[in-house]
């Protein structure tokens, strides 16, 4: 714990300088997505400091650190994100910026059990929350709910209203390195804060969120959908034939959504050149692919 604290202090001391002009996002994977851009993301399974230091530098916008088929482990999840903390970066950059964004898929989108762990995960550092299995708007609204703090008095955004419990002082504020009424400032979803740092995804993984995507997406505060290709096609009753009609069909229905509103989207499955042309912008792609994928969008290493 000690070590922990430590870590944090440096980290704050040495960006300190560029989170009070404001010049730069903490969150790049946002940052990005404001611009138009295509992102780029892997998924982790193995919440070693090793597997954190590999992840600080590949390449990668932002990592989904998984909760949901792996166990809930809060105290590894302290270790991982403090280990993606690449204080070489800050200094090269200037910055407090991470390079790769991290962001937790949670273990459920379950309406009564999500809003005591996203408090548990927000309060130590994470830019991010992945709702699986998002079938119903209800559950994306309440996703918003519980990943947002009640608005002041008035605020344009007072809706919805935010459920996350208040704490003078936790673990997230030293891991974003910013004072506390910076923080709760800036601990918001976007894009219903403009200046939200915190990122909201739903996953759409069966035909009941196929079949709602429309009235789900009527929700502010979700940055990006990604489309649980496996899932879908197991709910669709063709279990690992990703590229079968159905699937497809359904993949097509939710980027179509997805781009009428501007809400970035992504599939699971599919080739980078097949999902680029489909119109997807939010990608987890495998290591091996990521410069490639990276090079078709203009974004080069």
């Amino acid at each position: 714990m000690q070590l922990g604290r430590l870590l944090a202090v440096c980290v704050l001391a040495l960006g300190a300088a560029s989170a009070a002009d404001g010049a730069q996002r903490l969150n790049r994977t946002l940052e990005l997505l404001a611009q138009g851009q295509t992102v780029f993301g892997t998924f982790v399974f193995d919440m070693s400091v090793e597997r954190a230091i590999e992840i600080a530098d590949s390449g990668y916008d932002f990592a989904i650190i998984d909760l949901e088929h792996r166990p809930a482990d809060l105290s590894a999840l302290r270790t991982f994100l403090l280990g993606m903390t690449n204080k070489r970066r800050i200094m090269e950059k200037g910055s407090l910026q991470m390079d790769v964004t991290p962001v937790i898929r949670m273990s459920t989108s379950n309406v009564a059990q999500t809003e005591l762990l996203a408090k548990q995960v927000l309060n130590l550092g994470a830019f991010g929350l992945m709702y699986p299995t998002v079938s119903r708007r209800e559950q994306a609204l309440h996703a918003v709910r519980v990943s947002r703090y009640p608005q002041a008095k008035n605020s344009a955004d007072m809706e919805p209203f935010g459920l996350r419990g208040f704490e003078p002082f936790h673990p997230g504020m030293w891991y974003w390195g910013v004072g506390r009424r910076e923080y709760y400032r800036l601990a918001d979803v976007w894009p219903l804060d403009p200046a939200g740092e915190i990122m909201l995804v739903v996953q759409i993984e069966n035909r009941e969120g196929v079949e709602n995507i429309e009235d789900i997406l009527t929700v502010p505060g979700i940055a990006a959908v990604l489309i649980g290709s496996f899932d879908l096609s197991t709910s669709l009753g063709v279990s690992g034939e990703v590229g079968d009609p159905a699937v497809q069909a359904a993949v097509a229905r939710v980027v179509t959504a997805c781009r009428a509103r501007g809400i970035a989207v992504g599939a699971t499955a599919g080739t980078v050149e097949d999902r680029l042309a489909q119109g997807q912008r939010f990608f987890n792609v495998s290591r091996e692919a990521l410069s490639r994928a990276r090079a078709a969008v203009g974004r080069n290493l």
